[in-house]
């Protein structure tokens, strides 16, 4: 009897650092997570309420090393051990992105490996193919987070066509706003969800827009924060809306981030499934921080109970970003997908090939 044969486990160590987490894993080809890191940067950006350029990529700097040292040691190899190494690339901030892609370039060189590039946005998609091991393509993609909210029609994990997305805010960034205004620490999407427990979502109506007009899949957030603002401050008012959010009993900004959060919701499930229905697509992928918001989270399953939709969200711990969902890189690895060592880093700029 000929002896099976036992193929070696593939081990990438993928990067990221896109805005402000610095992050590194080390993954396997079978999607097994050896070691994990995320270095957090949100005690640095809390009183700037929202992330500062300069200051992320710095703290990227300093923590790049530390990091990348952290996960191999917990994946219990050494660098040696890997086979190659992925780094996202794009989008995201410029002086983020480099700092994470010199990091990596560093160490192909050093350990003559080969560089894969990777999509943050595919990646947070991807993400719930790791979660739940099971291949979720073809697929609607919708990433919500601070930076984006976009909707892509994934044929497969490395073939993304954009479909539409936001024209103003994205929604992650609504929320920090908006937080902002009430007086709610940084960042924006947990505090608002915490204070929105005691608050009723049916006191404020305000705006859900471009609901009515199903053929088009874009969001707009900008009106709804100014209607927050002019609840606050009224119309023409200068008044720093904090200032005022500061007055107010707890229960007044209570109802206010409950009716707020309930607006951007009802925007994000009733647009994903006008989504479904004009591209007769069955099956639906959520990622992105905003994904983790648990009353998005239940009003999108009970929307795909009714709509009999497959519907994948990412778990909680890999909605923000971080490197596991890196492993999308094993796909690129497989395909033989590699990069140059002069890769450039595209902060505004989704490229799929």
């Amino acid at each position: 009897m000929t002896p099976l044969m036992i193929l070696p486990m593939i081990r990438i160590l993928t990067i990221e650092t896109t805005c402000d987490e610095t992050a590194a894993a080390v993954v396997t080809d079978s999607l097994e997570v050896l070691g994990s890191v995320v270095a957090s940067q949100d005690n640095l950006h809390q009183k700037f309420g929202g992330v500062v350029p300069e200051i992320a990529s710095r703290a990227h700097l300093e923590n790049i090393v530390p990091v990348i040292d952290e996960t191999i040691h917990r994946a219990g190899i050494l660098l040696s051990d890997l086979d190659a190494v992925a780094v996202a690339n794009t989008p995201g901030l410029a002086g983020s992105l480099l700092v994470g892609l010199s990091a990596a370039k560093a160490l192909c060189v050093a350990l003559r490996k080969p560089l894969i590039a990777i999509n943050h946005l595919q990646a947070h998609i991807y993400a719930c193919k790791i979660a739940f091991r099971e291949d979720p393509f073809p697929c609607i993609g919708l990433i919500v987070s601070g930076g984006h909210s976009n909707f892509y029609r994934c044929a497969t994990p490395l073939d993304f066509t954009p479909l539409g997305g936001t024209i103003d805010d994205a929604a992650g960034e609504a929320f920090d706003k908006v937080a902002a205004m009430l007086g709610l620490p940084y960042p924006g999407g947990p505090s608002i969800q915490k204070a929105a427990e005691k608050g009723n979502p049916k006191t404020y109506s305000f705006p859900r827009s471009l609901l009515d007009e199903p053929d088009r899949l874009a969001f707009s957030f900008s009106g709804l924060k100014t209607a927050v603002r002019y609840r606050l401050v009224g119309p023409g008012k200068t008044t720093d809306p904090a200032v005022i959010a500061a007055g107010l009993p707890k229960q007044e900004i209570a109802d206010i981030a409950a009716s707020f959060q309930e607006a951007v919701v009802d925007c994000l499930v009733g647009k994903s499934i006008q989504a479904l229905r004009k591209t007769g697509m069955k099956t639906l992928c959520l990622g992105g921080g905003v994904a983790a918001n648990e009353r998005f989270r239940q009003k999108m399953e009970n929307a795909a109970k009714n709509e009999q939709i497959r519907l994948f969200i990412a778990p909680i711990t890999l909605c923000t970003d971080n490197a596991v969902m890196g492993a999308i890189a094993v796909e690129r690895f497989h395909a033989k997908l590699f990069e140059p060592l002069d890769l450039d880093i595209y902060p505004g700029l989704i490229r799929n090939k």
